[in-house]
């Protein structure tokens, strides 16, 4: 289990250098965009245009701030994210084109290589006590507004906003979480 401040984030240009990333945590650790397994990170996206393209790469993305963006996805609808909305799986290696809807945004994004590994990407809203079970064997939990505390088994400690937790080995234990915040839980697995 390790607590990863918001300070010690790493900040990075978009593949496509329309933009910068903040990277909250990447598997291995100090890889690069061509070779991650998987990657979380979040970015402000402050005008129109293309995704860049991670080919044999599943992601999902969620609207962590600003009025939401349209996404044209090639082969579907357009689908219109905002803060309120559940995030949204796609591929990573299909063409995408951003539509702000009235200024900038920051978004959440979490990537993993789809010949190994699968993700799931939930909000979590906390007003309390809350038992968080986790059922992956890699999770991470990022702090996105307010604060609380944390313990899983033995281990306990407090995140801030921008704060997240990564925990190893997880599957089958839980996160007991307690205080007022607003979070979102990263799921990684073996497929």
């Amino acid at each position: 289990m390790r607590i990863l401040r918001a300070g010690d984030h790493r900040r990075m240009p978009w593949k496509n250098g329309g933009g910068e990333t903040v990277e909250i945590a990447v598997s291995p650790e100090e890889a690069g965009l061509a070779g991650f397994d998987w990657r979380v990170s979040m970015a402000t996206v402050a005008a129109d245009g293309p995704f860049s393209s991670f080919p044999g790469i599943d992601r999902t993305l969620a609207i962590l701030d600003g009025n939401g963006m349209v996404l044209d996805i090639e082969g579907s609808t357009p689908v219109l994210l905002t803060v309120a909305s559940d995030p949204l799986a796609f591929p990573a290696d299909i063409p995408v084109t951003a539509r702000l809807q009235d200024g900038a945004i920051t978004d959440l994004n979490v990537m993993t290589r789809r010949d190994g590994l699968a993700h799931r990407l939930v909000r979590i809203e906390i007003a309390g006590g809350k038992t968080v079970p986790l059922t992956s064997s890699t999770c991470l939990l990022l702090c996105r507004r307010g604060t609380l505390s944390f313990r899983q088994g033995d281990e306990t400690g407090a995140l801030a906003a921008g704060d997240a937790l990564l925990i190893e080995n997880a599957r089958e234990s839980v996160l007991e979480i307690d205080g007022q915040a607003e979070c979102y839980l990263v799921s990684i697995a073996a497929r």
